[in-house]
C-alpha cells in the first residue's frame, strides 16, 4: 500500500517584536500575525504531550470550565478565498463523575468552490470508582465532505483502567461496545455493532524528555480505523523545546480512490529568549 509522509518543520522564536506592534508597513502586520499562528501551533504540539490527565490522583475539577475560540480569513482580487475555523471544550465536575463536551469545525472555499467542510462533536462522561477503575461513556459525531465517509457516529460505553499511575510512567486503558452509524459519499448508511478501544501511554525518560503514544481503535463490519500517535518531546531548558511525532491514520476498507493508510511525521521546534 502507498504511504503517505509530510514534513511540517516549525521554528518559533517568542520575542516581544514591538516594532511589527506599532507599524503598518505593508507586510509587517502579516509576518507578525503569521509568527503568531506557527508560534501557536508549535506551542499546540508540545502540550499534546504533557497532558496533566496522563497521570495523577484522579480527582475531578468540580464545575464548569471551557474555552472556545473562532477564526476568520478571506482575500480578494488574484485569489479569492475565504476560510473559516471554530473550536470549544468544556468540562463539568460533579463528585466523581466527569464530563467534556468539545467541537470543532472548518470551512473553506477557493474560487468560489469549496475545498474545505468539516465538523466534529464529542461527549465522553467518566465515573470514578477507585484510582484505577473508571467507566465511561461517550458519543461523537465527525462530518467531512471531502473524507471516505461523509458522516461517521458512535456512540457506545465501557470500563477503563489505568495500569500506571506515576509522574514517570503513566498508562491507561480502555474499551466497550457501542453502535456506530456511517453515511459514505455516495449516500449509502448503515447503522452496526461496533467496539471501540484506547490506550494512552506517556514515560518520562527523564526530567527533560518524555515518550507519548496514543492509540485509537474503532471496528465495525463497514471497517476497522485505527490511529496512532507517537511522540517525542524534549524540554532542554525553560527556552528550548522540541516534539517528534509520526501519526498513523489506517483504515482496513477505504472507498475507491482513497489510500488505506496516511502518515504524518511532524517536528516542532520552540525557542525563547
Amino acid at each position: 500500500m502507498k504511504k503517505i509522509a509530510s514534513l511540517a518543520v516549525v521554528l518559533a522564536m517568542t520575542t516581544a517584536l514591538p516594532a511589527f506592534a506599532q507599524t503598518t508597513v505593508t507586510g509587517i502586520r502579516d509576518l507578525d500575525d503569521r509568527i503568531d499562528d506557527i508560534n501557536r501551533d508549535a506551542q499546540r504540539g508540545l502540550s499534546r504531550g504533557e497532558d496533566d490527565e496522563r497521570f495523577g490522583e484522579n480527582d475531578v475539577v468540580q464545575g464548569f470550565r471551557g474555552s472556545a475560540a473562532v477564526t476568520f480569513s478571506g482575500t480578494d482580487g488574484n485569489t479569492e478565498t475565504s476560510d473559516l475555523s471554530f473550536a470549544g471544550r468544556i468540562t463539568y465536575g460533579a463528585g466523581s463523575w466527569n464530563h467534556l463536551f468539545g467541537f470543532a469545525g472548518e470551512y473553506g472555499e477557493s474560487d468560489g468552490d469549496t475545498d474545505d467542510e468539516e465538523a466534529f462533536l464529542i461527549y465522553e462522561g467518566s465515573r470514578y470508582f477507585t484510582p484505577q477503575l473508571y467507566a465511561f461513556g461517550t458519543g461523537r459525531f465527525e462530518y467531512d465532505s471531502f473524507g471516505s465517509n461523509r458522516q461517521d457516529a458512535f456512540l457506545g460505553g465501557g470500563l477503563g483502567y489505568r495500569i500506571f499511575n506515576t509522574s514517570e510512567v503513566a498508562w491507561r486503558v480502555q474499551a466497550g461496545p457501542g453502535l456506530r452509524y456511517v453515511r459514505d459519499q455516495e449516500g449509502e448508511s448503515d447503522t452496526e455493532a461496533a467496539g471501540i478501544a484506547s490506550s494512552r501511554l506517556y514515560y518520562g525518560l527523564t526530567d527533560t524528555v518524555a515518550l507519548t503514544n496514543d492509540t485509537d481503535i474503532l471496528s465495525s463490519d463497514t471497517d476497522t480505523a485505527v490511529v496512532n500517535d507517537f511522540g517525542v518531546n524534549f524540554r532542554v531548558n525553560d527556552t528550548l523545546s522540541t516534539r517528534i511525532s509520526y501519526r498513523t491514520d489506517y483504515t482496513t476498507d477505504p472507498e475507491p480512490g482513497f489510500e488505506s493508510t496516511d502518515n504524518t511525521l511532524g517536528v516542532s521546534l520552540v525557542v525563547g529568549f
